[in-house]
């Protein structure tokens, strides 16, 4: 086992669908690194790692994955490799590497990520030797997926991105946030509505698989509706794949926080938020499948394809909202400390009477300590 020190990069970041890939870092930070609503890449310069870098790491994993499938051989694991690497995950000594191809063969192995936050901005001669080098160094694969920005994506010329989808690029995670151009602008995102129509277009016509991210509450108190609004006219005018909801946090780190002290930005109520996705999902007329897979989002039940489950997912929505103000607060507070995890579970009566118990126990005069209390566990989930 002493051969498993070897080590090979790994970025902060992916997307919680990709939980169980290969992590393999191909750039470092973000090229544009200006979003308000953004702490992660902020004192961090970009970087584009050299080929030699990349094909190293590939290599380096590889080697790392046979090893543990010789340790489930030694152990007893013999053609249960995913037993075995199940065992070495757990296993504090590991570094993150081997925790990750641990985890990765335990789910079985098949799919990989590129990180950091903009892979699509390589060159795409080198990102297709990238992309080769991984199918043919691990053959399970049969998916590969990365980040790109709108802005990016929507420079690709038509034909780079198919020869990235016949090379064996799956899917792109895009971080759409809103389609609203004056909260685009004010959120520096650094991309337009239409850019995200065209990224995003281009992408599904080279027939690469497309996840695109939303942000409920970035619009705050003032373009609460027209984010909603506009964010699905244009997701209409995309169609992708998936669509995953991320809501909005703001902590210290970010910039935005010096608009939230200032005033200039107002943060919503989480009831608001979710009136604010009822008004999305109302206005989206898309093929795509909704997700609400982040522990940030209040409301997971909000999921499902559309237009099939659409009514469903506003059930939800409206379920919550006409709940009394008591029942609303006790699922809220119910779902930030784990207790919870659809609305089905209010109706769990030792669970209730636990979380009536920590209301009572936290703010018995002053609800606001709640709502401190809320924000602070939030900050966890970032």
């Amino acid at each position: 086992m002493k051969k498993l020190a070897r080590t090979f990069e790994i970025g902060p970041i992916r997307p919680p669908s990709e939980a169980y890939s290969l992590l393999i870092r191909a750039t470092r930070n973000c090229p544009w690194n200006k979003c308000q609503f953004c702490h992660l890449y902020k004192n961090s310069k970009f970087e584009l790692r050299s080929i030699k870098e990349i094909l190293k790491d590939i290599e380096t994993a590889n080697i790392i994955s046979e090893n543990i499938k010789e340790f489930a051989c030694k152990i007893g694991y013999t053609n249960k490799v995913e037993g075995a690497a199940a065992t070495l995950c757990t296993q504090p000594q590991y570094d993150q590497c081997v925790r990750n191809i641990s985890a990765w063969l335990w789910a079985g192995g098949e799919s990989a990520f590129l990180q950091d936050s903009n892979t699509l901005i390589i060159k795409t001669p080198k990102l297709i030797q990238i992309i080769t080098s991984l199918r043919n160094t691990f053959p399970s694969l049969n998916r590969i997926t990365t980040y790109a920005r709108s802005h990016t994506s929507s420079r690709k010329s038509s034909s780079e991105l198919k020869e990235l989808k016949d090379s064996g690029l799956d899917r792109i995670h895009t971080g759409l946030e809103t389609g609203y151009d004056p909260l685009l602008a004010y959120m520096q995102k650094g991309s337009t509505a239409q850019q995200h129509i065209i990224g995003g277009r281009k992408v599904k016509e080279a027939g690469i698989s497309l996840c695109e991210y939303v942000m409920p509450g970035l619009g705050g108190k003032r373009m609460s509706q027209e984010h909603a609004r506009e964010t699905a006219r244009v997701l209409n005018e995309i169609d992708a794949d998936y669509i995953r909801l991320r809501s909005l946090h703001v902590h210290q780190d970010m910039p935005l926080w010096a608009k939230l002290e200032s005033g200039d930005f107002e943060l919503q109520s989480e009831d608001e938020v979710v009136a604010e996705i009822g008004v999305f999902i109302d206005n989206l007329r898309v093929t795509s499948y909704i997700k609400s897979d982040h522990s940030i989002n209040l409301l997971p039940e909000i999921e499902g394809k559309m237009p099939d489950d659409k009514e469903k997912c506003l059930e939800v929505i409206n379920k919550y909202l006409s709940l009394p103000d008591e029942e609303r607060l006790n699922f809220r507070v119910g779902r930030r400390i784990g207790y919870y995890g659809k609305l089905a579970d209010l109706s769990d009566d030792y669970k209730h009477s636990k979380i009536d118990e920590t209301i009572k126990h936290i703010s018995p005069t002053e609800p606001h300590k709640i709502d401190k209390m809320i924000l602070k566990l939030k900050d966890s989930f970032i």
